[in-house]
């Protein structure tokens, strides 16, 4: 598991490519038969990538938690973002199609990842998990993909219309603290999270996932008034601090999953600013 330290705006102007990078850039999340973790001390959150290849693989405990199992204080997310696949949660198997997602909640024992055909067309199942402490014991819950509450945004005339699917929500599946859903772009359509906005009371993660190999998402982040900006590749993550702003534009089509955790889960509660605020 690597650990990422918590920041403030003043560190921003400090940091050069390199350190925005390694600081606010999650890669190498999906490795054969491994399970890789991020964990962030903005809100304690963990990221996780498993994708099991020629076998199942289980989901660790890892030290840093200080746990006798991962989901002994702790409720996470998943949402499969390659082939068809399966969770496995104390004993109870869960399909998840391509973009399904799943909730495990606080004190699951065994969770266990395995791909449906790993050679196949589509490859293995590829699992991206978030994980926040939890408090209280929500049931696991699968939601099929595009099944969530359903939310069309955005216009065509400004390049980011979207359908964005909340999963885990406050009247959706229920947890203690994750929020999690998957936004796609419509065709012509190449900007997210526009206008920008910050999350004053929770810390937000994407992973942008079905983008060609040779594209690029152009993620800004950082104080509205002095932002910078990070090229991300297919499959790789950002976290975005609560006074991090959290956009970005592709240079071709592409879905992200956006999940939450921290204050409240009110998915409505954000500070907005327009593109003419920015810097």
């Amino acid at each position: 598991m690597e650990q990422r330290y918590a920041t403030s705006p003043e560190h921003i102007p400090t940091m050069d490519t390199d350190e925005l990078r390694r600081r606010y850039l999650v890669q190498g999340l999906f490795v054969a038969d491994q399970v890789n973790a991020t964990y962030t001390h903005h809100d304690r959150v963990v990221l996780l990538g498993a994708m099991p290849v020629t076998g199942p693989v289980a989901l660790p405990t890892f030290p840093e938690i200080r746990s006798q199992f991962f989901c002994e204080h702790r409720e996470v997310g998943i949402v499969n973002v390659g082939g068809a696949g399966t969770v496995t949660v104390d004993g109870l198997d869960y399909s998840l199609a391509h973009g399904s997602c799943l909730y495990v909640g606080r004190g699951a024992v065994d969770v266990e990842f395995a791909s449906a055909d790993p050679t196949g067309e589509a490859g293995p199942a590829r699992f991206y998990g978030v994980s926040a402490p939890a408090h209280v014991a929500y049931p696991t819950t699968l939601v099929e993909a595009g099944t969530g509450n359903i939310r069309e945004l955005g216009d065509a005339l400004t390049s980011n219309r979207r359908t964005l699917n909340q999963y885990i929500h406050e009247n959706g599946v229920r947890s203690c603290q994750v929020v999690m859903g998957v936004t796609t772009l419509h065709p012509g359509s190449m900007w997210n999270t526009m206008p920008a906005h910050t999350h004053d009371r929770r810390t937000e993660a994407y992973l942008y996932f079905d983008l060609p190999d040779e594209a690029r998402i152009i993620h800004l982040m950082g104080d509205p008034s002095e932002t910078r900006h990070l090229v991300v590749a297919n499959e790789e993550a950002t976290i975005s601090p609560s006074w991090s702003v959290h956009s970005g534009v592709g240079s071709a089509s592409y879905s992200f999953v956006w999940a939450m955790a921290g204050e409240n889960q009110s998915f409505d509660d954000m500070d907005r600013f327009a593109i003419t605020e920015m810097r």
